[in-house]
C-alpha cells in the first residue's frame, strides 16, 4: 500500500486533467526537490534545494535522444518516492536494426534524503530482440537563491568555477558574494561514455528479458559511489523516518469509506513530510517550493490544527520559536522585544541583506498566535513544565502586545512596516491588494486587522489561565485586558447595517468595511457574542462566501473581489476550517460537517491532496474546482485543515489537568457512518473513542481505556 502511487497522465505529450503540469515535491529536512511528472528539472520554479539554494537546476533524462513516452508518475503515499514509469520511442538505428516503440520499460525512481537525492533509473527490455540503448542525462547547478527563483531580480551574483569531472562525477563549485563557498556533486554508478560539465551520456546494451540498474546521487558534499546498496539503505532510513513522524499521536480512520480513510493518510502524510525535526523539536515547515522553512504563523496554525492528536508538534513550535524571540528594534526586521518570528532563511540574499527574510518579525498576528497556543497546548497536556520554561518568553510577548504591538495605544494591536523591504500587510493576509476600503484604496498605517484582536484576546486569556498555576499576581489584569479587547472589537469593527465585523481598522480609526473572511477567525477565538456570532455565520455561510468548495476569502461583489486573486476571493483550506471551528465553538456543528464535506469534495479533485489556495469560482454541476498555478502543494496548514475540522464536527475538547475528554454535540461528515480515534494520549492516560451514527445521533463509544482518563458526552 506505501508503494501505491497515483496515475497523473498517459502519454508524454498530454497535458495534466487540470490543464496544467504538475511539479511533484520530495523533502527530508532542509532539503527539498520538486520536479515535473517525467522527474524532471528544467530550471523553472523546479530543482533539487538544500537550505535555500538551488543545487541542481537542470536534471534532463532522453533515451534514444528523444525524451521517453510517460504511461504514468507520481509519489508514494507515504510521500518518500517519486516513480515515473515511461516506455521508449523508436530508437535511432544500431548495428544497422533499430528497437521500435514500446519495448523497452524505463522506471525513474527516487527519494531525498541526508541532503542528497538518490535516483535509480531501471531499464528492462521487454522485446524479443537484444537493444542497444543510448541514455543521456542534461544537467546543471545554477546555486539560485529560492528568491531569485521566485523572481526577485539581483544586481550581482558571485562567481561560478568551471564543473570538473573525474570519469563518474561532476562537481559544481560557486563562491558566494558572501563568501560562502557552495558545493554541488553529481555523481553515477556506472562511468558514462562520454562526460562533460553539462551532459553525461551511456550506452546500455540490454539483452531481451533484462534489466539494467544505473544508480545516481546529487548533493552538497561529494560521495562514494552510488550503487545499489547505498540507494536500499538510504531509502530504508527515509521511509524509517517518515514512518515514525506519521504514527506520532492519535490516529483516526472511518472504516466504511476507503476513500475517506485515503484523504486522512494523505494528509497526514503530508503533515509528516513538511515536517522537520530540529534540535528544539518537530517543526511543519510552511510548504514546498517556496516556503519549505521555518514560519511563525503557518508552524502555530499547523500546530493548533494538530493539537488534540499529537501535541508533539505544538512543543516542538513554541520551543522553536522562543528561542528566536526578539531582544531588539530593527525596522529592516521588523522586530521588537519580546516579537515573535515570521520567517527565517538561510540562503545567500537573506545572509547579505538582500531581502530581510534570514530572521524576519513582519508578522503582526504570530506573538498573539504563540502565547494563545501555549495556553492551549498546556490545557491539552498539563505539561507546565514546559510553560514554566517558557514563562519569560511568554511574558516577553505579551510584552511586546502592550509596549509595541499598540502602536497607537488604543487597546488595538496595529502595524505599519518598518522598511520598504519588508512586508507591507502583515496578518495572513499578506498580499499588497488584501486589505483595503470599500472604494478600492489601501488604508493608511497602522492598519488593526479584526482577526488579530480575536488572536490578542485568545492570548490575554491563556495568560489569565496559566498565571494561578505559574503563580503569577497578573491574573485579575489579564483577564481584565481580554475583556478590554473583547469590548474595543466589539464597539469598533462591528457593522449594524452589515450585520458582520469590518476587516480592519485604518490608522486614523475608521473601519475598512470590507467584508472578508477574517470574521471567521475572530468566531476561532470566541470573542464575539453569541447573537453577533450567529449573524457572521449565516453570512459566511451564504452564497457571497460559499463557492461550493469551501469559504472564499472575500465575499462577492466586493469591490476587489477576483476568484483568481491570491487573497480577494479565493479558497484557502486552512481559512475554511478556521471559520467552520469557529462556528463550531458556537454550536454550528452541521455547518462544520456542511463544509467539511465541501473541503473533502474539493480534496478529491486534488488527487487528495489540498492545495495552499485554489480558485473562488462558484462550484458547478460535474465540474472541479479550479487551480491557483502556483499554489504551494503541499502545504501544512492545508493538510492540517481536515483534522481542525474533524475535532469541531466531532466537538472533542480535551482537559489533560482534569483527564478528561468531552464531546459536545458530535456530527459525523456526511456519508460517513462511523469513525474511530486511536490511542488518544490525555496525561497518563490513553482511550480509543469509537464515533457511529445511528439514525440522527452520533453515539459516542469509549473503546479501550488505559490509565486515568474519562469520557465526558455533554448533553
Amino acid at each position: 500500500m506505501d508503494d501505491a502511487y497515483s496515475v497523473q497522465v498517459t502519454s508524454a505529450d498530454s497535458q495534466e486533467s487540470d490543464g496544467l503540469e504538475r511539479l511533484l515535491a520530495l523533502k527530508d529536512a532542509d532539503t527539498f526537490l520538486v520536479a515535473d511528472g517525467w522527474g524532471d528539472l528544467k530550471g523553472g520554479a523546479d530543482g533539487l534545494f538544500d537550505h535555500d539554494t538551488r543545487l541542481l537546476s537542470r536534471w534532463v533524462l532522453t533515451a534514444g535522444g528523444a525524451r521517453p513516452s510517460r504511461l504514468s508518475s507520481g509519489v508514494s503515499q507515504d510521500n518518500v518516492f517519486f516513480t515515473c514509469d515511461s516506455t521508449n520511442r523508436p530508437l535511432p538505428p544500431m548495428g544497422g536494426r533499430s528497437a521500435p516503440a514500446g519495448v523497452l520499460h524505463i522506471e525513474r525512481r527516487r527519494f531525498v534524503r541526508d541532503r542528497r537525492m538518490f535516483e535509480r533509473v531501471r531499464m528492462t527490455n521487454h522485446g524479443i530482440e537484444d537493444v542497444l540503448l543510448p541514455l543521456a542525462f542534461d544537467f546543471a547547478a545554477d546555486f539560485a537563491d529560492i528568491f531569485q527563483v521566485r523572481g526577485t531580480l539581483r544586481v550581482q551574483r558571485g562567481v561560478s568555477d568551471p564543473p570538473t569531472q573525474d570519469g563518474r562525477r561532476v562537481t559544481f563549485r560557486y563562491t558566494g558574494l558572501d563568501g560562502l563557498v557552495r558545493t554541488s556533486c553529481l555523481a553515477f554508478s556506472e562511468p558514462p561514455a562520454r562526460l562533460s560539465g553539462t551532459r553525461a551520456e551511456f550506452m546500455f546494451s540490454l539483452p531481451m528479458g533484462r534489466r539494467i540498474d544505473l544508480f545516481v546521487e546529487c548533493g552538497s558534499e561529494a560521495c562514494d559511489a552510488p550503487d545499489e546498496t547505498r540507494f536500499r539503505l538510504h531509502a530504508l532510513a527515509a521511509r524509517v523516518a517518515m514512518r515514525t513522524r506519521r504514527r506520532r499521536g492519535a490516529s483516526l480512520r472511518g472504516p466504511r469509506s476507503p476513500r475517506f480513510n485515503d484523504w486522512l493518510d494523505q494528509s497526514r502524510a503530508d503533515v509528516a513530510l513538511l515536517t522537520t525535526d530540529l534540535p528544539t523539536g518537530p517543526y511543519p515547515y510552511a510548504g514546498v517550493p517556496w516556503f519549505s522553512t521555518p514560519f511563525g504563523r503557518d508552524g502555530i496554525i499547523t500546530a493548533w490544527q494538530m493539537l488534540w492528536l499529537d501535541p508533539s508538534l505544538a512543543k516542538g513550535v513554541l520551543t522553536y520559536l522562543a528561542v528566536r524571540q526578539a531582544t531588539e528594534v530593527s525596522a529592516f526586521q521588523d522586530s521588537a522585544p519580546g516579537k515573535i518570528m515570521h520567517e527565517t532563511r538561510r540562503g545567500e540574499m537573506s545572509a547579505l541583506g538582500e531581502v530581510p527574510f534570514g530572521l524576519y518579525y513582519g508578522g503582526v498576528d504570530t506573538t498573539c498566535l504563540f502565547v494563545a497556543l501555549a495556553g492551549a497546548y498546556a490545557r491539552r497536556t498539563g505539561d507546565f513544565d514546559l510553560i514554566r520554561k517558557l514563562w519569560p518568553n511568554l511574558i516577553a510577548a505579551v510584552g511586546w502586545m502592550k509596549n509595541y504591538g499598540d502602536i497607537r495605544g488604543d487597546g488595538l494591536i496595529s502595524y505599519q512596516r518598518g522598511a520598504d523591504t519588508g512586508l507591507s500587510n502583515q496578518g495572513w493576509k499578506d498580499s499588497e491588494d488584501s486589505i483595503f476600503h470599500t472604494d478600492g484604496h489601501f488604508p493608511k498605517g497602522p492598519v488593526a486587522l479584526l482577526e488579530v484582536q480575536g488572536y490578542a484576546y485568545a492570548a490575554w486569556q491563556a495568560m489569565a489561565d496559566l498565571a494561578e498555576t505559574m503563580g503569577d499576581e497578573r491574573q485579575t489584569e489579564w483577564a481584565q485586558q481580554a475583556e478590554r479587547v473583547r469590548a474595543l472589537v466589539e464597539d469598533r469593527y462591528w457593522m449594524e447595517d452589515e450585520g458582520f465585523y469590518a476587516i480592519a481598522l485604518d490608522g486614523d480609526g475608521a473601519q475598512c468595511r470590507s467584508i472578508g473572511s477574517n470574521a471567521g477567525h475572530l468566531l476561532f477565538t470566541g470573542l464575539p457574542s453569541a447573537d453577533r456570532a450567529r449573524r457572521v455565520t449565516q453570512r459566511l455561510l451564504s452564497a457571497e462566501f460559499r463557492s461550493g468548495w469551501g469559504v472564499r476569502t472575500l465575499a462577492t461583489g466586493q469591490v476587489r473581489f477576483n476568484p483568481m486573486s491570491y487573497h480577494n476571493g479565493s479558497v484557502w483550506p486552512h481559512d475554511t476550517a478556521m471559520a467552520a471551528a469557529g462556528m463550531a465553538r458556537y454550536g454550528e456543528r452541521r455547518a462544520v460537517s456542511l463544509l467539511l464535506g465541501e473541503i473533502y469534495a474539493a480534496a478529491a479533485h486534488f488527487h487528495l491532496r489540498l492545495p495552499e489556495l485554489f480558485c473562488g469560482f462558484e462550484r458547478l454541476p460535474g465540474e472541479p474546482p479550479i487551480a491557483y498555478p502556483v499554489a504551494c502543494l503541499p502545504q501544512a496548514w492545508a493538510a492540517g485543515s481536515v483534522f481542525l475540522m474533524l475535532q469541531a464536527a466531532l466537538g472533542v475538547s480535551i482537559d489533560a489537568v482534569r483527564g478528561v475528554v468531552e464531546i459536545d454535540d458530535p456530527v459525523l461528515p456526511a456519508g460517513i457512518d462511523r469513525l474511530n480515534v486511536t490511542n488518544l494520549k490525555v496525561g497518563d492516560g490513553t482511550v480509543d473513542i469509537s464515533f457511529q451514527q445511528m439514525g440522527l445521533h452520533t453515539v459516542v463509544v469509549p473503546r479501550r481505556r488505559e490509565g486515568p482518563v474519562s469520557v465526558r458526552t455533554l448533553a
